[in-house]
């Protein structure tokens, strides 16, 4: 039931369509030299990270987001011991990646440091005691330049960014020319796993943009989305990989892998979730089949 005594934040998700979420308080307001940035604290999902208008992770189903992003491609390969996140300013990601045993170094490159200060003063539950993990190292950059200037490579890459606004820190992050420069950056057998959109099929032409772009530059690409209540929507992400052999659709073996890895307690993910995130309706194949374009620097695709 509404109620006049009710603050409203509205998201925007296309000049004529919106969501709306009941606030209970206003904890953080501000802007960074990059975005703008809200805290707040609403009555149906606890307390929700906004970056420019639009709800990045919730209270109530941050774990859905970031279990979907992340044990995929974790459990997809081998031994994953060498991993670096592009963005992930709430440090959840770190958390789940850290769940794995084998996992030795986990770099996280953010571009904006004042977020990631005040997620861990206002979110605190999100990172936990990642940062302070002896494997974690930190750098407040642009993604691009440091996989530029550092040759290192990596088992595994999570690109946990902002959609591509065409005033956004991220929208090159999501181009030909950076998808051909992390596959340099790649282990052999190595993978990515990034978000990728809304899988409404009105808004899905950003989705298929990035898949064909990756199809370019990687033997394997995969679409997978699962519904996100703080979206409400079903959300999609992407995994690419230079091998087309580490691909598994069977729940007992994926069951198998968590339990070999000791890993307990997850919320959202295991086999039979991953059989169902990757089994995409026959409208959105369709929709992914038709589209055509390509994101290039010179030519960045721009969400609403």
């Amino acid at each position: 039931m509404s109620s006049p005594n009710w603050k409203w934040f509205i998201e925007f998700t296309h000049p004529t369509q919106a969501h709306m979420h009941g606030v209970k308080d206003y904890i953080y307001s501000g802007k960074t030299q990059f975005q703008e940035v809200e805290i707040v604290e609403t009555d149906f999902f606890g307390r929700c990270l906004i970056l420019d208008g639009k709800i990045q992770s919730a209270q109530f189903d941050e774990h859905i987001y970031h279990e979907a992003l992340v044990h995929p491609a974790m459990i997809l390969h081998p031994i994953p011991k060498r991993i670096l996140v592009v963005g992930g300013g709430e440090g959840a990601v770190l958390i789940e990646i850290l769940k794995h045993p084998s996992v030795e170094k986990l770099v996280m490159v953010d571009i904006d440091k004042e977020v990631v200060e005040i997620c861990k003063r206002y979110l605190p539950s999100w990172s936990q005691d990642a940062y302070e993990d002896n494997r974690v190292k930190t750098y407040f950059m642009d993604a691009r330049k440091y996989l530029e200037d550092n040759t290192e490579k990596w088992d595994l890459i999570f690109m946990d960014l902002t959609e591509p606004l065409d005033d956004s820190a991220s929208y090159l992050l999501f181009t030909k020319e950076f998808y051909s420069l992390v596959v340099e950056r790649l282990e052999k057998g190595g993978s990515i796993a990034l978000q990728a959109g809304n899988f409404n099929p009105g808004l899905f032409q950003c989705h298929a943009a990035i898949y064909n772009t990756l199809k370019l530059v990687f033997k394997h690409v995969d679409s997978y989305g699962t519904f996100i209540p703080s979206f409400d929507t079903k959300w999609g992400f992407l995994y690419a990989s230079l091998e087309n052999t580490a691909f598994i659709l069977d729940p007992a073996k994926i069951d198998e892998k968590l339990s070999e890895r000791n890993i307990r307690g997850l919320q959202f993910y295991d086999g039979l979730t991953h059989v169902h995130m990757f089994t995409l309706t026959k409208d959105l194949r369709e929709l992914r089949a038709r589209e055509t374009r390509i994101i290039e620097d010179n030519k960045p695709l721009f969400t609403y």
